[in-house]
């Protein structure tokens, strides 16, 4: 279908007129989006190296921060380079890129979200059961299950927002946001994307309400547990991940539920960047900053002798899905 923004793409909201400003965002955003890919990186490297790292858990981590070092690369970086140039312009295959990633990405972060609250509750309410629930198998499988879907999911997201007629190239927002690009559309076939925007946060609801259910009887179980080392030790495999369900799901509440006629574009862009940045950039940190085994791990990555003996190894290591050994809770 011919459209406006097909032959001569879009523009994106900029963050200022101003060039002093455009190029103040531009270091803002390289601070913010460095120590994100850093912090992912160390991640999944240290997973992947330490073998006493090898569970399903820290097997789902690796995943999420794989995850959440695609959320943030498909919106900073053309943010990034806009600002430096003095440009506003994102060509139309670009946009639907950024819109397919980005969505892909959300959702992979949402279900292993998911994912790992369902693991925390059987280590902690059916340890007895926990190896054999949480084999290698069955963690290939969900992991699996996880990305296959979102693909799908996205690829139904894109094809639905850009089959619509555009009347508009002016983007209100720093990146190709599904909302905003609905809103220059001047056919009626945006409806079917709103619909699936729609049914999309019914089945969130049902992921939250699943993983509140899931805290709440993991805080029964720990609460009957009689050392206070043991319930030390189970909070601090819980706390961490329901730190960070809460900034991603109320970053995202924040942005998305409030009146959109009551707030300027200025703040809207300052929200924008809150939900997309902001969850990525926090979850090594949240990980790492109580959980002993991953600081352990990540006190030899920074051994650069230790870490250009182990590279080649991790490579072949990643090849095979190293991060599943025997399941520990």
């Amino acid at each position: 279908m011919h459209n406006v923004s097909s032959t001569s793409g879009l523009l994106l909201l900029e963050f200022s007129q101003v060039r002093e400003l455009q190029i103040l965002h531009f270091f803002v955003f390289l601070g913010l989006y460095l120590p994100t890919v850093m912090g992912n990186l160390f991640i999944i490297i240290a997973i992947a190296l330490d073998h006493h790292l090898h569970t399903p858990m820290y097997f789902f981590l690796m995943n999420l921060a794989i995850s959440d070092l695609g959320t943030v690369s498909v919106t900073v970086p053309k943010s990034m380079v806009n600002s430096l140039v003095n440009s506003r312009h994102i060509s139309y295959s670009e946009c639907v890129i950024q819109v397919y990633f980005f969505v892909l990405f959300c959702a992979c972060d949402f279900a292993l979200l998911t994912i790992m609250a369902h693991d925390r509750y059987i280590a902690i309410c059916k340890p007895l059961q926990y190896e054999a629930i949480m084999n290698k198998g069955a963690c290939i499988q969900m992991a699996a299950s996880v990305w296959i879907i979102s693909i799908l999911y996205s690829a139904l997201h894109t094809g639905s927002t850009f089959s619509v007629t555009f009347c508009s190239n002016n983007v209100d927002q720093f990146f190709c946001e599904v909302p905003k690009l609905l809103k220059l559309s001047c056919s009626n076939l945006y409806l079917v994307e709103v619909g699936l925007i729609v049914f999309s946060f019914i089945i969130a609801f049902g992921c939250f309400i699943f993983i509140f259910t899931t805290y709440v009887w993991i805080f029964r179980a720990v609460l009957k547990i009689p050392s206070i080392q043991g319930r030390q030790k189970a909070l601090s495999t819980c706390l961490p991940h329901l730190v960070v369900v809460s900034v991603f799901m109320f970053t995202g509440l924040f942005v998305h539920a409030r009146p959109p006629s009551k707030i300027s574009s200025d703040l809207d862009l300052i929200f924008a960047v809150i939900y997309t940045v902001l969850p990525p950039m926090l979850n090594p940190f949240i990980y790492s900053m109580r959980n002993k085994e991953i600081q352990a791990a990540l006190r030899k990555l920074l051994n650069v002798r230790h870490f250009s003996d182990t590279l080649p190894r991790f490579v072949l290591r990643f090849l095979r899905f190293p991060c599943i050994g025997l399941p520990r809770s």
